[in-house]
C-alpha cells in the first residue's frame, strides 16, 4: 500500500539534526528536482524578502518564513513525521504509534511538498515554506515542474499494490497515477452528514476532511491492514467501522471514487 498526503502548511520548527543532505533523502530519482527547487528558493529568500513573499503568497506578519527558506541548507532538522502538524497529522499521530505501525508509516507514506516532490516520514528535513502553488521566477509553477520526475519516480514507487490518494487537489497536480497503477488507486472524499428539515445534507468541511483521513490511515496502520487494491480498501475500512460508499469506475485504467461519510469526527 502506497498512501499519498498532502503536506501541512503550518510546520514545526526548531530542528537539532544534522543540515539537509539531499543526496540522503528517499526517491533519490527526484535529488536533480530538489536541487533545483533549493536552489532557487534560497537564492530568492536571501536576494528580495519582498519579492519572495509576493513570490511565496505571504503576508508582512509571516515575513520569518523567508529567513527560515534562505538558511535551509544549514539549518537543523527533523524527521518529516515531526516537521509536518495541522489537523491532518494530529489526527494521524505519527510519533505516537507502536513501533510495528511506525515501520509500516514508513514504508507506507509519502508526503507531497513544493520543495522536495515527495518525501518519506523518515526523511530528515528543515521546515520550510514553499506550497506546491508556488510559480518560482526561473522553474515556474510547482505542480507543472515535478510531473516529469514524479512521473519517472513514482510508478515504480507504486509497485503492484493499492495507491492510496488522499491529497488536495493543489498537491494531486504533481503526479497523476495512469494506466494499470491508476486502475489500483482509490482517491477519496471525506462527506459530513447532516439531518436538515428531515432531509439528508452531505458536504464537504475541511476540518472533517482532514481529520477524518489522518485518523483512516493511523487506523489501518495500527491494524496492520494493507489493502492490495481499492476494493479490499472499502472492505478494511468497513471492518474498522468506517461508512463507506464507493463505485468501481466503468473503464479500466480508471481510479475508484471512494466517499468517507461522517457526522462527527
Amino acid at each position: 500500500m502506497l498512501v499519498l498526503l498532502p503536506p501541512s502548511e503550518g510546520k514545526a520548527t526548531g530542528g537539532e539534526g544534522a543540515p539537509l543532505d539531499v543526496a540522503a533523502l528517499s526517491l533519490p530519482g527526484l535529488g536533480a528536482a530538489r536541487e533545483a527547487v533549493l536552489e532557487e528558493l534560497v537564492a530568492l529568500c536571501s536576494d528580495d524578502e519582498e519579492k519572495a513573499r509576493e513570490t511565496l503568497g505571504i503576508g508582512v506578519g509571516l515575513r520569518g518564513e523567508v529567513a527560515k527558506n534562505a538558511a535551509l541548507r544549514t539549518a537543523g532538522t527533523r524527521p518529516a513525521a515531526e516537521i509536518y502538524t495541522g489537523v491532518l497529522y494530529d489526527a494521524l499521530g505519527l510519533t505516537t504509534l507502536d513501533a510495528a505501525a511506525r515501520e509500516r508509516a514508513d514504508r507506507s507514506l509519502l508526503v507531497f511538498s513544493g520543495l522536495w516532490g515527495a518525501v518519506r516520514p523518515g526523511d530528515a528535513i528543515p521546515s520550510y515554506r514553499c506550497s506546491m502553488g508556488v510559480k518560482l521566477p526561473g522553474l515556474g509553477a510547482l505542480g507543472a515542474y515535478w510531473r516529469e520526475p514524479m512521473a519517472r519516480v513514482l510508478p515504480e514507487v507504486a509497485a503492484s499494490g493499492l495507491v492510496l490518494d488522499l491529497r488536495s487537489a493543489a498537491y494531486a497536480t504533481a503526479w497523476k497515477p495512469k494506466g494499470e497503477v491508476a486502475g489500483r488507486t482509490a482517491t477519496v472524499r471525506v462527506l459530513q452528514s447532516k439531518i436538515v428539515d428531515g432531509v439528508e445534507k452531505r458536504s464537504v468541511v475541511s476540518h472533517f476532511n482532514k481529520a477524518t483521513k489522518g485518523r483512516m490511515v493511523r487506523d489501518l496502520l495500527s491494524a496492520g491492514r494493507a489493502p492490495e487494491g481499492p476494493a479490499e480498501l472499502v472492505e478494511a475500512l468497513r471492518t474498522l467501522g468506517y461508512t463507506v460508499e464507493a463505485e468501481a469506475p466503468a473503464r479500466a485504467g480508471r481510479p475508484w471514487a471512494v466517499d468517507v461519510v461522517v457526522t462527527e469526527v
